[in-house]
């Protein structure tokens, strides 16, 4: 399996280890889809990454969701069909992807919070002006976005097929799964709604007490 000192995945050889993820896998629960996401690969602009940490978010009740709000220009994809990109702007210069989830009228979306970059990591760098490790080159929601050339450009995409796809290995990785609270919030902090792949180095913060659960 792919891991951080495997540095010779092509674009086109990676798109071949990996098969398709039909539009109705992306419709169940948030927090459902969240663990799925993990070890997917996300493909865009002959650059790929391996999500290792995703944050659901709710409905009404989560009031760190923008779809509590209900639905308004920026969020309606949200309220939409399952597996279509949400992707908005934070701090008036980053650009974050969320997926889609659940079933239509019912909101939930899955943030990408991090990846293992794969292929194109010479692309990905010359992005972001990296010079750096490559495990801190995909290891947050806007630093992935800018490594894979991701903006609001692609929001509303269906993420099945196209320009921009997640698709999945063709043998899924066995590896241990971390819950902890969503970061960077001010509402409902302690919802254990954040997914990583346990002690993976590129994850965008290592918790210090997380929950363990079988994979």
């Amino acid at each position: 399996m792919p891991v951080l000192d495997k540095l010779s995945w092509t674009y086109s050889t990676l798109w071949k280890a990996t098969l398709p993820i039909s539009l109705s896998a992306f419709a169940v629960p948030a927090p459902q889809l969240a663990q799925f996401l993990l070890s997917t690969v996300i493909f865009h602009e002959h650059t790929a990454g391996m999500i290792v940490e995703t944050e659901a978010y709710l409905g009404a009740d989560d009031l760190a969701a923008h779809s509590s709000r209900g639905v308004t220009p920026r969020t309606k994809v949200i309220f939409g069909p399952a597996g279509h990109a949400y992707i908005y702007l934070i701090y008036g210069m980053h650009e974050c992807l969320n997926v889609v989830a659940d079933i239509v009228g019912t909101p939930g979306c899955v943030l990408i919070r991090a990846l293992e970059p794969l292929a194109g990591i010479p692309i990905m760098q010359k992005r972001r002006q990296w010079r750096g490790s490559p495990k801190g080159l995909t290891n947050g929601p806007g630093k992935l976005t800018q490594a894979l050339a991701i903006t609001r450009a692609q929001y509303g995409l269906r993420l099945d097929q196209g320009p921009l796809t997640i698709r999945q290995w063709r043998s899924r990785p066995e590896f241990p799964v971390a819950t902890t609270p969503r970061i960077g919030i001010s509402q409902c902090v302690d919802w254990p709604l954040r997914f990583i792949w346990a002690n993976h180095t590129c994850v965008s913060k290592t918790p210090r007490s997380p929950s363990l659960q079988s994979p």
